[in-house]
């Protein structure tokens, strides 16, 4: 696809939108590696985080309005401690939502083949949920997901519905849930580099169609030197080298008259 080499330069000149204004430090290596490649663009990600969000109540006109209004009391993208969330409790005026949201990545890629490979990649890294979607105009995008979130409701109005027991013991969980969530963004980011790297070895490798042809060039040099020498059928100890020559040519007649 011609269209996509401009289609990523103007994607990569865009500035970053998301509340943090930058790229996540664990994430920076698997986005470079893939925006380094001519057939991959990416378009957001997330190294995973863990999030102290406030909403309005639960009682609001909709969900829609509850996300425009939802603040982030507290968010780290590494392990947090009691400490770190009790102190930004203390700042809960409305509905606070206690959650864990693990590694993200959406890229475009050129062609199916490539999101492909992303995808076999990133579930055999243990991001399962990951998956590709083909939009209009045949734009393919590759999502590398995973299922194992957390999500659990501290407070309404204000008021903290769980005891500091409950609360430690969800740290406790949620931590767990990051650091596998970064075992599995080094074996992505390993597996991934292993797999482009194959695919560069592939392509520059010779066609099967050059190997083929070699052995077939070598054998009708024989063939033309035995008949310089006056020999009407090669030495015994050639004639099995050659006879797969005549099949070749043999199932090539035979393929032209199929196709004609």
């Amino acid at each position: 696809m011609a269209a996509f080499a401009p289609r990523k330069a103007r994607r990569l000149a865009r500035p970053d939108g998301s509340r943090k204004g930058s790229l996540d430090e664990r994430a920076a290596p698997v986005v470079r590696l893939l925006n380094g490649r001519a057939r991959f663009c990416t378009t957001s990600s997330c190294s995973g985080r863990l999030v102290l969000a406030q909403g309005r109540a639960a009682d609001a006109d909709s969900s829609r309005a509850r996300r425009k209004s939802c603040s982030w009391l507290l968010v780290r993208h590494e392990p947090c401690s009691r400490e770190d969330v009790m102190t930004a409790l203390e700042k809960a005026t409305g509905d606070v939502v206690f959650k864990f949201e693990p590694f993200v990545l959406h890229v475009l890629c050129q062609e199916l083949q490539d999101a492909q490979l992303l995808h076999s990649v990133a579930v055999s890294a243990g991001f399962r949920n990951s998956g590709i979607t083909v939009g209009r105009g045949g734009k393919i995008t590759m999502a590398v997901r995973s299922t194992h979130c957390l999500e659990v409701p501290l407070s309404h109005k204000g008021k903290l519905m769980v005891s500091e027991e409950y609360i430690e013991f969800l740290i406790h969980v949620a931590n767990q849930k990051m650091e596998e969530n970064m075992k599995r963004i080094d074996r992505f980011h390993k597996s991934l580099e292993l797999a482009l790297k194959t695919c560069v070895s592939a392509d520059n490798s010779p066609s099967e169609e050059t190997e083929k042809s070699r052995p077939v060039y070598v054998r009708r040099r024989k063939r033309k030197t035995f008949q310089q020498q006056g020999l009407d059928t090669p030495p015994r100890e050639h004639r099995e080298e050659l006879e797969p020559e005549e099949d070749v040519e043999n199932s090539l007649d035979i393929f032209a008259g199929i196709m004609i």
